[in-house]
């Protein structure tokens, strides 16, 4: 081979040579210590008049992939799905994006996280630290809206002391809901039943009082509008945004997991009260969203849940919406 031709090995040992070269070169620099903290996590954009602030309390893990985390997704089918989407595969993970909806005369916070609860693993509970990174006091919030009561949405309402976290907030959710997850009688059930049930209680029987119940369709503040999407839990409920001319659909826990809930979107998630109606549910939901291109800001989906599920053959692909740099 004449000598003047590069190959592969060749090019590769003069980029290893000239990257030693200048690594030796920068060796003070690279001293500089690393600073081993993330950004805060909030992203900011417009809807129509409203300004939009998705804010995250951080992930939470349900561990390893297992049999039953989704029906019909086996240890190694769900392993598998992870892998093959560059996804780590030890641990499951899924964020928890809040959405803060500021509509020039009222800001409506939907979710709180789960308080700082290590129910589902250490990293959560990071809400009101992105909160007051994004400028947002939480005595300024006048109302929160919860998609539903389990852990990871309303147990941020009370501070570990006791003391509310949103202090003039009013706080809607359905009746269905407060009935059903409130019920000490269910507490007698199990081991998790209990937990979630005493969590729940600690969260909403303090702010009693300040609780207004919520029914499809109902408007919780002019342009956000209450959507029945039973099933996850008895009284889940979705939200729609809307202002000039342009609609957003906050969807909960209609769907948990980016890739399995849409691929396989009849593959009912665990944690459903009602199975059945959760994927019926989904169904809806994802066929109104993709027919219509309607936006969705998801709950557990990769971070921070802003994009579009569109059809493809009998099930859906989810697409993230493009982050913008300067609002």
């Amino acid at each position: 081979m004449p000598s003047h031709v590069i190959t592969r090995r060749s090019a590769i040992a003069g980029l290893s040579a000239l990257s030693a070269s200048v690594l030796t070169s920068a060796r003070a620099i690279a001293r500089a210590p690393q600073i081993n903290t993330q950004a805060p996590a909030f992203y900011r954009f417009k809807l129509g008049a409203f300004e939009l602030t998705i804010v995250s309390d951080g992930p939470l893990g349900l561990g390893a992939p297992s049999d039953g985390i989704f029906t019909g997704v086996s240890a190694a089918d769900f392993t598998s799905i992870l892998n093959d989407n560059y996804l780590p595969s030890a641990s499951v993970e899924m964020d928890q994006n809040m959405l803060v909806v500021n509509t020039g005369d009222r800001l409506v916070l939907i979710d709180t996280g789960d308080g700082g609860s290590k129910m589902f693993g250490p990293k959560s509970g990071r809400l009101l630290s992105n909160l007051k990174a994004a400028g947002i006091d939480p005595k300024d919030i006048d109302v929160v809206a919860l998609t539903h009561a389990h852990p990871d949405h309303c147990w941020g309402l009370i501070a570990a002391d006791g003391t509310p976290n949103y202090p003039n907030a009013q706080i809607v959710l359905t009746q269905a809901d407060f009935d059903f997850w409130t019920d000490e009688a269910k507490a007698a059930t199990g081991d998790m039943m209990k937990a979630m049930i005493g969590g729940t209680r600690r969260n909403l029987v303090p702010v009693r009082e300040r609780i207004t119940f919520i029914a499809d369709g109902q408007e919780v503040v002019p342009g956000i509008r209450a959507m029945a999407a039973p099933g996850h839990t008895v009284g889940h409920t979705a939200f729609v945004i809307a202002s000039g001319g342009k609609t957003l659909v906050n969807t909960g826990d209609v769907a948990h997991h980016h890739i399995v809930s849409t691929q396989r979107p009849r593959a009912a998630f665990s944690y459903d009260t009602d199975p059945a109606q959760g994927v019926a549910t989904r169904l809806k939901v994802f066929d109104m969203l993709s027919a219509d291109r309607i936006p969705m800001v998801s709950y557990h989906f990769p971070w921070p849940g802003l994009g579009f599920v569109a059809k493809q053959g009998d099930a859906y692909r989810y697409f993230p919406a493009p982050l913008q740099t300067v609002l």
